[in-house]
């Protein structure tokens, strides 16, 4: 049974920096591209990042966090991270990991999500 569990949100004020956790159980971890979505309110689901299985290629970012988010994984602890710094207030969501279909198909493979971390991007 897949799982994906989040953590590491909170809430931080502009400018600040947060480090979200995946821990993902249930499938061959290392055999997939890992990807981090957001949804905030009333939106709808989007893409963040994706990771290549192996980590060996570049990240492929939204252009609204490049240069902001670092998103990186540990085949052997089964955990994809995103380091998130100079925070604003538009990336205020619920932030959810996946197994991703490629780095550029942001497709999610696992049809069951996890119950996300919330981040709060406020003074």
């Amino acid at each position: 049974q897949v799982q994906l569990v989040e953590s590491g949100g909170g809430l931080v004020q502009p400018g600040g920096s947060l480090r979200l956790s995946c821990a993902a159980s249930g499938f061959s971890f290392r055999s997939y591209a890992m990807a981090w979505y957001r949804q905030g309110h009333g939106k709808e689901r989007e893409l963040v990042a994706v990771i290549s299985s192996s980590a060996g290629a570049y990240p492929n970012y939204a252009d609204s966090v490049e240069g902001r988010f670092t998103v990186s994984r540990d085949n052997f602890e089964n955990a994809v991270y995103l380091q998130m710094k100079d925070l604003k207030p538009e990336d205020t969501a619920m932030y959810y990991c996946n197994a991703a279909q490629g780095l550029y198909n942001a497709r999610p493979i696992w049809g069951s999500w996890g119950q996300g971390t919330q981040v709060i991007v406020a003074s």
